[in-house]
């Protein structure tokens, strides 16, 4: 009984004895307190933080800062340059610049056609490869993703073997029939370079499309079969429908890289292609005052200006189809 009673006896400290409050922990805080998991969540964001800073904001504040800059030499030019802050002075030039304007449209003009018709691709194929058995899906889904994972470079050379006059293929092949394809011309450019970069893009996109149709619900498609449903009518009123996120989200990053075109127009032109001219897209511009005439300060200006233009395309785009999207 002396010991059940000892076990009752509640446990009393010398604070708690003299009626003052316990003592805190001595060596950090409670381990449930806001202010510890804000620490420990600020630590955990130091990496990504870190990375951010070096990656992104670091070189975009160098660019715009470079872009206040112009090289001026002394002793009527043929003096050691020196770089004089102009201010607004090259995006004034950037805003005359009729070639940096009509490289712009041309490219938005450009992708206006060849991003409808990529992503019509890559939509088709997914919808293709939902209906066929597992073991095909991994060989088809491997093959389509072939073309994205070769180099931008390496696909340029093996589409220009392909259009080349002499030694093409397909010219070769038309031959026979009496008919010859000038795939270097001013009109059929744009088709040959369209499909280079749908041959490029396809795959990726047809991925991402066939991975969102995974996440769809199989029991929409078993209650729209039970109604009478044909398999076109339930990729119309179903499949599709619930795919425009991503579909939404593959068109604003294809507006983004049409806007970035650089790699295949440039192999094209350096191997003889010159139905392409050197000012064809505005990152040719950029290359070209980089390398070619060393006007560093004015390249990293029509990079922001060109990084400004891009984002508000990228920012439209999705505002129009996201109102479809929410309807």
């Amino acid at each position: 009984m002396a010991i059940e009673a000892d076990r009752r006896r509640p446990v009393t400290t010398p604070e708690a004895a003299r009626g003052a409050a316990p003592r805190a922990p001595r060596f950090g805080r409670r381990p449930g307190s806001p202010r510890t998991g804000a620490t420990k969540g600020l630590l955990f964001s130091v990496p990504y933080i870190v990375g951010f800073l070096a990656v992104y904001v670091i070189p975009v504040g160098y660019t715009i800062v470079r872009g206040l800059y112009r090289q001026q030499r002394s002793g009527l030019g043929f003096g050691p340059a020196r770089s004089v802050f102009v201010g607004l002075g090259n995006f004034v030039k950037i805003f005359h610049d009729g070639l940096f304007w009509t490289g712009l449209l041309r490219v938005a003009l450009f992708g206006a056609v060849e991003i409808p018709i990529m992503l019509g691709l890559a939509l088709l194929l997914a919808l293709l490869l939902d209906g066929i058995t597992a073991r095909a899906v991994r060989l088809f889904r491997v093959g389509y993703l072939i073309p994205y994972v070769v180099p931008s470079v390496v696909a340029a050379l093996i589409w220009l073997y392909l259009y080349s006059p002499e030694v093409s293929p397909i010219n070769s092949t038309a031959r026979h029939v009496g008919v010859t394809i000038d795939f270097f011309g001013p009109v059929t450019t744009y088709l040959t370079l369209g499909n280079v970069l749908v041959w490029e893009q396809i795959g990726f996109n047809m991925i991402l499309i066939y991975s969102a149709l995974q996440a769809i619900p199989r029991e929409l498609y078993e209650a729209a079969r039970i109604d009478g449903a044909s398999e076109r009518r339930i990729a119309w009123s179903i499949k599709i429908p619930n795919l425009r996120p991503v579909l939404v989200f593959t068109g604003m990053f294809s507006v983004i890289n049409a806007l970035q075109l650089l790699t295949e127009p440039f192999v094209l032109r350096l191997v003889g292609w010159k139905s392409i001219s050197k000012d064809f897209t505005p990152m040719q511009m950029i290359y070209n005052a980089a390398s070619a005439e060393g006007n560093y300060e004015y390249a990293a200006a029509m990079s922001t200006v060109l990084a400004v233009v891009t984002g508000i395309l990228a920012f439209v785009f999705y505002r129009l189809t996201n109102r479809k999207v929410t309807a």
